[in-house]
């Protein structure tokens, strides 16, 4: 379908999700939230689509945050209600069955940083900008990002980070462990591709699991230790795993349907 902020485009089983207002440093306002989440259930439902690379449009910016003008005069009641259409959006992207990779192309501050942590894995151009600098406007993060900092490159830092509101470059963001992987420009697409390649050789059914297990660990009152034995249990029933098992034996490469 047409967005009015997203460019989408399917090809060799990789969609590729653009945030398209370079005008505005590709800022998150309510319309592009709400394409977002239409483009991701999309791509969850196609099943051409093994895997999703989310980026942004321009050689400067990812996203560089939420829409100021949007959020500028809200009360309590409407900040909460703003923060949690956010939140759900982006937790969906982080419960995505399909591997999402965040191809960060430049700046990644506030609600961009929230999201890029929301995809699954985030490889960063030399050029990228990663910062949760919301504490400058008197607010914190809305998104998830108090959260998913944390648990992506522990407290200390990500206090830290949180109310400083600094701004870290790819290189650092790449040491404390917020990028999977730092790469040229050029380098910045092919590389996302390369990965989700590898990964879409491997058992679809498996790998949607993995996405739920490594998210129990952070989900309040769920035992991630028991959610990893339950889907065990239940990889082992699937087609996918007879065939995986067949194939090593017979020492072929194993042909995965998903099944």
């Amino acid at each position: 379908m047409a967005f009015e902020n997203l460019l989408y485009a399917v090809e060799n089983g990789i969609c590729t999700i653009t945030i398209n207002r370079p005008d505005k440093l590709n800022a998150l306002n309510l319309k592009t939230l709400d394409e977002l989440r239409t483009a991701f259930s999309d791509a969850v439902s196609d099943a051409a689509v093994k895997g999703i690379i989310l980026t942004g449009a321009g050689p400067k910016s990812f996203v560089a945050g939420a829409d100021i003008s949007e959020f500028s005069g809200l009360t309590a009641d409407a900040g909460r209600t703003f923060a949690a259409n956010g939140n759900a959006i982006f937790k969906a992207i982080e419960l995505c069955p399909k591997p999402v990779i965040a191809a960060v192309n430049g700046f990644a501050l506030g609600g961009g940083c929230e999201l890029a942590m929301a995809c699954h894995m985030r490889i960063a151009s030399e050029s990228a900008k990663f910062g949760q600098p919301e504490v400058n406007l008197g607010l914190i993060p809305g998104y998830g990002g108090t959260q998913r900092l944390t648990q992506h490159i522990g407290r200390g830092r990500a206090t830290e980070l949180l109310m400083t509101g600094d701004i870290i470059n790819a290189q650092d963001a790449y040491r404390v462990g917020l990028c999977n992987y730092l790469v040229t420009p050029e380098e910045l697409i092919p590389k996302c591709t390369e990965i989700l390649q590898r990964i879409a050789s491997k058992a679809p059914f498996a790998v949607a699991q993995i996405v739920k297990c490594v998210d129990a660990h952070y989900t309040d009152g769920v035992n991630g230790f028991d959610a990893e034995i339950n889907a065990f249990g239940t990889c082992c029933g699937t087609e996918d795993f007879r065939e995986g098992a067949s194939a090593f034996l017979e020492k072929r490469k194993p042909v995965f349907t998903g099944k």
